[in-house]
């Protein structure tokens, strides 16, 4: 059920991506929400799902929007993987951690995907890529930050729920 639910979301987030979020753009900044919503399924719920979000929006991504075929992908797929291993690292703050790995992985994921277009499409003015990079970054950390502990309880209730009481 967990990772029919991420498949679903990373559906619904992909759209909303490639539909609603070139409107939502803050100086520069637009929001990544397949990443943002990987990044936190990873940290709370689980690796698996996390890779779930990562590969189904990252395809559904790169098929709506004029991207080579797999790029937004694999660099999520990275991300993903990164943010696990750095997961597993720190084990404090259940609240925080969420909202540190968003920031992280997103400077981490738009790197790798401007080298990956880069290799893929040939030479990409930088400037434009590294400019939008830090405020991409908060801004997915502020969404981060609104979602990220709203999962933690909500995960944390459904463990609740789900624990044997003995």
């Amino acid at each position: 059920m967990s990772l029919t639910l991420a498949a679903v979301g990373a559906v619904v987030a992909a759209l909303f991506d490639t539909s609603i979020a070139p409107y939502l753009r803050i100086g520069g900044a637009q929001p990544d929400l397949v990443l943002v919503f990987a990044v936190i399924w990873t940290i709370v719920v689980g690796f698996e799902g996390g890779l779930t979000w990562a590969f189904v929006g990252g395809l559904l991504i790169d098929l709506l929007a004029p991207r080579p075929l797999g790029s937004t992908a694999f660099a999520l797929l990275l991300t993903v993987g990164a943010v696990a291993l750095g997961g597993r690292v720190v084990t404090r703050g259940r609240y925080v951690r969420p909202v540190i790995a968003v920031l992280f992985g997103s400077l981490m994921y738009t790197s790798l995907y401007l080298l990956i277009t880069r290799a893929l499409r040939g030479p990409v003015p930088l400037g434009e890529g590294l400019a939008a990079m830090v405020p991409t970054a908060l801004f997915d950390a502020a969404i981060g930050a609104i979602v990220g502990p709203l999962v933690v309880r909500l995960h944390a209730r459904q463990a609740e729920r789900d624990r044997v009481d003995w």
